[in-house]
């Protein structure tokens, strides 16, 4: 219990006994805590975002791999949005932090990534930049390879999965997700596979490093697509098992090689670029 007394008792024993020292030691914690309380509005002006589902991480990190003045083909880290979400929360994304360092002109994408996914995305500079290359994506002339860790070992070292994909609400829960759909449901999707090597976890667990090449481009397909298979990814915790999604930290899926040609139809410097082709590519970061 603590009183008056106990607290006269405790002061006649600490070298606080001066009043002197007592003012020192005070004007420090106001000090420290002043700090200490500084650091924690920091903490959460910048990170209470991260704690709203599906938005961005201010962790996650990005990089340009490749720039001219027609496109930017940017290395997206897991955690972070392609495109804004529904709401302020989700305002942070990787179009938003490309305007932010110099590149107000970068408003819209081509294409994207899952929030969780790394990798490559190609983004206009130019309105005729972004047109030439959503009609790419539209046709499928753009080529993408997609690095992944999978739980268990794949029976055959390379393969593909033909499966439609669409988006239901089931029974119970509230909102859509996409799904593997039979009966002529979904639409048509496929997924090509090979098996780059096969290892083991630290406590025994197998699991394979695969190259995937999506043929079409439906969202979550490579997810639903392994899963379906038998060897769900690393890490993933909306389509992955339960074991899958403890196995790893992070969802190990990134987006490795993209391919695609040119919007101005030119040899460009800084990667590899062949008859207006460019290919960038970007090494797995698990």
């Amino acid at each position: 219990k603590i009183t008056p007394l106990s607290i006269s008792g405790w002061m006649a024993r600490t070298p606080f006994r001066s009043t002197l020292s007592l003012q020192r030691w005070t004007a420090g914690s106001e000090v420290l805590c002043r700090s200490v309380l500084l650091v924690l509005f920091f903490l959460l002006q910048h990170l209470a975002p991260a704690l709203v589902p599906g938005a961005s991480s201010p962790l996650a990190s990005w990089t340009i791999r490749y720039e001219d003045p027609h496109v930017l083909v940017v290395d997206k880290g897991s955690g972070l949005l392609t495109v804004p979400g529904i709401g302020p929360e989700k305002a942070d994304c990787m179009l938003s932090r490309l305007r932010d360092v110099g590149y107000p002109e970068v408003t819209h994408a081509p294409h994207r990534l899952d929030r969780d996914t790394s990798g490559l995305v190609v983004v206009g500079r130019t309105p005729a930049a972004h047109r030439a290359l959503c009609c790419q994506f539209e046709a499928r002339e753009v080529t993408k390879r997609y690095e992944a860790l999978v739980l268990g070992w794949p029976d055959a070292d390379e393969g593909e999965v033909d499966q439609p994909i669409g988006k239901v609400q089931l029974e119970g829960e509230s909102h859509a997700r996409m799904r593997i759909l039979q009966g002529g449901k979904g639409r048509p999707s496929l997924t090509r596979w090979r098996v780059l090597d096969r290892s083991r976890l630290a406590d025994g667990t197998r699991f394979a490093r695969v190259t995937l090449l999506p043929v079409t481009g439906r969202a979550h397909q490579l997810r639903l697509h392994m899963r379906h298979a038998g060897w769900p990814l690393l890490g993933d915790e909306l389509h992955g098992t339960d074991e899958a999604a403890a196995a790893f930290p992070r969802l190990c899926l990134h987006a490795s090689s993209l391919s695609f040609k040119h919007p101005a139809a030119q040899r460009t410097g800084g990667t590899d670029c062949t008859d207006g082709v460019v290919t960038v590519s970007s090494g797995a970061p698990f």
